[in-house]
């Protein structure tokens, strides 16, 4: 079972290291693209478990309403400000800045 995570964790790292500066995902996204569909509650555990200084763009992952639900949600904030991601009410627009991996 570990190498079974340790594989997950690695492939969803692999594909969030894939998405643009400027553009999001969700965390179902990811896990539908991890070949882990409904999922996503894993994919946000993962990136929770990332360190502190990460590379990773973990900032880039939102949930699908667009809204931000990491406990770091005012870092996450300023992270996607920075790369010109809008927020409106809470939100990002999943059609304005929404990544299309295929």
């Amino acid at each position: 079972m570990a190498e079974s995570r340790q594989f997950t964790e690695e492939r969803v790292w692999q594909i969030v290291h894939q998405i643009p500066k400027g553009q999001i995902a969700t965390y179902g996204q990811i896990a539908k693209l991890a070949g882990i569909p409904r999922h996503s509650r894993l994919i946000g555990q993962i990136l929770s478990g990332l360190p502190p200084d990460t590379k990773l763009p973990w900032h880039r992952v939102i949930n699908s309403q667009g809204r931000i639900t990491n406990p770091a949600k005012d870092r996450q904030q300023l992270r996607l400000e920075e790369e010109g991601v809008t927020l409106i009410n809470g939100r990002v627009s999943l059609k304005v800045y929404g990544w299309d991996a295929s």
